[in-house]
């Protein structure tokens, strides 16, 4: 017996904005949203290129390996970004955060730049397991600051001034299913409703269109993506 990996991603422009600015990639082993920055000039070319990128790390590599190759994944991201800024200066400007997912045997490796997020259910327990770089997270009684606490910390848009990612490892266990998710989503549907949808539908296409419809429910302010993950075993 072997451990697989099956997903589905969903994309929706949302009831509000008149462009999609999300992208994503679901791989065989390469997982990735990402949220081009609203305010930004041509976020939409900011995370097409950025998920363009990360798709070429999409191939076999060995569990401790797993780290180095996300990480090389995120800068060949911001290398594009950079590459497309020089060819057209009109771009400058321009960025997107991202999440990344990357599966080698019985391991994953997790990447993030700014507040698109991974949610881990395992079990009974459901859990945010990346981190928003956003001010909220950095100043203290953030909340009491207008637009602090939402404003996004961390990105990435073709500068090498600090917006490294968090990259973490983590063990597989069979029927763990992950979420990957703008927040389009995450903004709008709360932790344990998404968390009873993850938990009650066992297809993860059916998952992920329900979790689009549910942030349609709620207006759909924004942009909304998800890629659900589930892992399973299967004979080899």
């Amino acid at each position: 017996m072997t451990l697989t990996v099956d997903a589905a991603a969903r994309t929706h422009v949302g009831r509000v904005r008149r462009r999609n600015e999300d992208a994503f990639y679901a791989g065989r082993s390469l997982f990735a949203v990402a949220d081009g920055l609203g305010g930004h000039v041509a976020g939409d070319i900011a995370s097409a290129t950025a998920i363009e990128a990360v798709r070429a790390y999409d191939r076999g590599a060995k569990s401790a390996d797993l780290p180095d190759a996300l990480g090389q994944a995120i800068a060949a991201a911001n290398e594009s970004l950079r590459n497309k800024i020089k060819e057209a200066p009109e771009l400058a400007g321009m960025g997107t955060t991202l999440v990344a997912m990357l599966c080698s045997e019985e391991s994953a490796a997790l990447a993030n730049v700014g507040d698109s997020r991974a949610y881990l259910l395992r079990g009974n327990t459901y859990r945010q397991i990346t981190e928003d770089h956003t001010y909220g997270n950095l100043v203290a009684d953030a909340g009491g600051v207008p637009a602090l606490a939402e404003r996004i910390t961390r990105f990435i848009d073709g500068r090498a001034d600090g917006r490294s990612p968090d990259i973490t490892i983590r063990s597989l266990r069979p029927d763990d299913r992950f979420l990957l998710c703008s927040d389009g989503l995450s903004g709008v549907v709360s932790n344990n409703v998404v968390r009873d949808t993850l938990t009650s539908l066992s297809d993860p296409g059916e998952a992920a269109d329900h979790l689009i419809a549910l942030a349609l429910e709620q207006g759909g302010p924004d942009n909304i993506t998800v890629v659900v993950i589930d892992v399973t075993w299967s004979a080899e």
